[in-house]
């Protein structure tokens, strides 16, 4: 009897005739015995990477997967593709799980998905040491780390699972959003044994990253939508009212739109699932609910409405654009409400509620650091692709030519005086309020809870009277992000000053903004050698002690400062401002931070003297 191949099982049941990068390595050491690691992007194709093996091997294969919908997405592509598979969870009856494990004990089923929770559950165990398990699956591997974005306690139990079969199948765990630091809880907590570990590129570069901040969120993606209505995509929210709504509203604008989330029936979420990826449908607004395990390859764009509470859901969710490789859209409308709707859920849900005090708390700061990371990418005016991929531990280049950021114009606003005020503020404040009152503080505001505190009799009261109120806390965002300002973590998170906060109030570092030009101006460029005036030799030399005495008080070479021509163009150009020192070749914003205060203050000095000499 001849036994096929891999190439010859996946062109069979899959229709592929070659492999994507990164399967067949890991496929290849499932063949031969070896557990591994698949740490893969949405649409790399993980699925087959343990299907194509299982078909190969003798025994059954075992899917341990958290999501009712996925399991059964995935059994029905399975049964499409001519492979018998079945899933056991809490959707079927109980006559039909009775059924369903006695096709197994007979065989009849090559592949079978299984929750989590059923896994120690006597029938289930009993049936699986009555079988020969050939190689068991962890999908969505991620959830074993209390620090990944969806925690399942249920996920530590698999190793003792494995423990109590007859023989130790090979084990194998995948995820399509894993940190380092899961990574690492990924092999140790899941026991695998020398494990080959396999992390693909997590960039998708056909993906198209923009963050838009508009007054009107849903006129806004009347925007997006109205040229995209021949096009397939998905709309985002995070809440199931927010879908009714939107969907609501697109359908009375004459989008051909669904719904999808946990408030509906079995058979509409079926129906209207089925709508989208049969295109009767074009747009689908669903909660983070939709999508697991969903393969329709040509969705072209996908819109969050709502900020997601981390990087690691949104770029799974962003990342089902583009699943054929052609290019897509990924859409962020942007609101700070969506913070504060972000942490009212992580704050009610259920994650975490097995774990002890202790544990609670370091995982409410966890989810506090990941929702910063997330805020971030929304203020950030470097590469999105860059930041999404270095926070996944991947090294990128800094400029991607397809996202926002990197096509997009930009202003620098120097607001360092404001956010001196804001963070005296939260100093008299003493860390108990929230960015909101501190806002209102700042801007004199004459509200019944300002004046009822007696906040109106601080110091720093009225200090920014006449800023708008999004100004204000757009400073603040900017505060806590280059860690001025500390957040606390939960559901109504108050300030306080942060380890920088002295470099700001001593005058030793600066704040800068970034701005979108509504004008389409070009981005200033940095002076060329040959566009700067002669400089004073008197002011290069200045600026050399400078350098000198930061050298000495960090131990680092002069050089690693600035160069002396970085100097000479200082000396040259002579800027007064951050936004001026940023545009002379050189100096970047970690260097701006770090060392400019103290450049342009000796610079400043220098001007002053000879303003004061000319009038002698």
């Amino acid at each position: 009897m001849n036994v096929p191949t891999k190439l010859q099982v996946l062109e069979q049941y899959f229709g592929y005739a070659s492999f994507r990068p990164g399967q067949e390595e890991l496929i290849d050491a499932l063949l031969r015995g070896q557990d591994v690691v698949g740490v893969m992007p949405t649409g790399a194709g993980k699925s087959l990477c343990y299907q194509v093996p299982a078909l190969l091997m003798e025994g059954v294969t075992l899917v341990v997967s958290p999501l009712i919908s996925l399991m059964k997405d995935q059994v029905a592509a399975l049964v499409q593709n001519g492979v018998r598979g079945a899933y056991l969870n809490s959707s079927l009856t109980w006559g039909q799980y009775q059924k369903a494990l006695r096709n197994a004990r007979a065989g009849l089923y090559k592949i079978i998905y299984v929750a989590p929770e059923r896994l120690l559950t006597p029938e289930f165990l009993d049936f699986a040491q009555s079988v020969e398990v050939s190689m068991v699956v962890i999908d969505e591997a991620h959830c074993v780390s209390q620090w990944g974005q969806d925690f399942r306690p249920s996920y530590l139990d698999i190793p003792d699972f494995v423990d109590k079969l007859p023989r130790r199948p090979v084990v194998s765990a995948f995820t399509a959003t894993a940190t380092p630091r899961v990574r690492r809880d990924i092999l140790s907590l899941l026991r695998l044994r020398h494990p080959f570990v396999n992390v693909t590129s997590f960039d998708r570069p056909n993906l198209y990253f923009e963050v838009r901040r508009p007054k009107d969120k849903l006129q806004e993606l009347f925007t997006l939508l109205e040229p995209r209505r021949e096009k397939s995509g998905i709309v985002y929210c995070a809440t199931r009212k927010g879908v009714e709504e939107v969907c609501t509203a697109l359908g009375e604008r004459g989008f051909a739109a669904t719904r999808y989330h946990a408030g509906l029936s079995d058979q509409e979420r079926q129906k209207n699932q089925e709508d989208f990826l049969y295109d009767r449908a074009t747009v689908m607004v669903a909660t983070n609910a939709f999508g697991m395990g969903i393969d329709k390859s040509n969705v072209s764009f996908v819109i969050h409405y709502n900020m997601p509470k981390d990087l690691e859901s949104y770029y799974q969710e962003a990342g089902r654009a583009g699943r054929d490789g052609q290019p897509a859209e990924c859409f962020l409308l942007y609101s700070g409400q969506d913070v504060s709707l972000a942490r009212f859920l992580l704050a009610h849900s259920e994650e975490g509620q097995d774990l002890d005090p202790r544990a609670q708390e370091q995982l409410a700061q966890q989810n506090e650091r990941r929702l910063q990371a997330m805020t971030g990418y929304c203020h950030t005016t470097s590469c999105l692709r860059e930041y999404i991929l270095h926070y996944f531990g991947e090294h990128a280049p800094t400029q991607c030519g397809n996202c926002q950021n990197c096509l997009g114009v930009f202003q620098q606003v120097d607001v360092t005086q404001q956010a001196r005020e804001i963070t005296v503020c939260v100093g008299h404040l003493r860390g108990r309020y929230g960015a909101a009152m501190v806002t209102d503080v700042v801007r004199g505001s004459k509200s019944e809870k300002v004046l009822r505190q007696g906040l109106d009799r601080f110091p720093s009261y009225g200090k920014l009277r006449g800023q708008k109120e999004d100004f204000v806390r757009e400073v603040i965002h900017t505060l806590v992000l280059q860690g001025f300002l500390e957040q606390s973590a939960g559901e109504y998170p108050t300030l306080r000053q942060g380890d920088r906060a002295p470099e700001l109030l001593r005058g030793e570092a600066c704040v800068l903004l970034q701005v979108r030009r509504e004008d389409g101006d070009a981005v200033p460029k940095k002076k060329a050698p040959q566009d700067l005036p002669k400089g004073d030799p008197q002011l290069y030399d200045r600026l050399r002690q400078v350098r000198a005495k930061l050298s000495a008080a960090q131990n680092v070479p002069v050089y690693v400062i600035f160069s002396n021509a970085t100097l000479d163009a200082m000396a040259a150009y002579r800027p007064t401002t951050p936004a001026q020192l940023l545009e002379v070749p050189g100096v970047g914003q970690a260097k701006l931070q770090k060392y400019g205060m103290a450049f342009l203050k000796e610079i400043q000095r220098w001007v002053r003297e000879r303003a004061e000499q000319s009038e002698a």
